[in-house]
């Protein structure tokens, strides 16, 4: 099954008339020939934006991800190092 891509101004004009027609979305989105999932996945991913500037791009939450886990390896990696220190300093008497 192919998938289908959708320019930015045909989903700006999805979501424009899901808002503003006076019928429900998923009866838009039958006119559309779209499933009405997708419909709300647009609204949901862009609210009523018509310009469709997502708050967070996929890119920057796939960043955020690897970022998040950097930290938590080196955060581990420093913890690490600070019982090491701790076992191999001599303490004074």
């Amino acid at each position: 099954m192919n998938r289908r891509i959708f320019s930015n101004e045909f989903k700006s004009e999805a979501i424009r008339l899901a808002n503003s027609s006076g019928v429900t979305k998923s009866q838009v989105a039958r006119e559309l020939g779209i499933r009405p999932e997708l419909l709300y996945r647009w609204i949901s991913d862009f609210g009523n934006d018509t310009k469709l500037t997502p708050a967070r791009s996929l890119n920057e939450h796939d960043e955020l991800i690897k970022l998040r886990r950097v930290l938590s390896r080196v955060t581990e990696e420093r913890d690490i190092l600070k019982k090491a220190l701790g076992i191999f300093t001599p303490k004074l008497p």
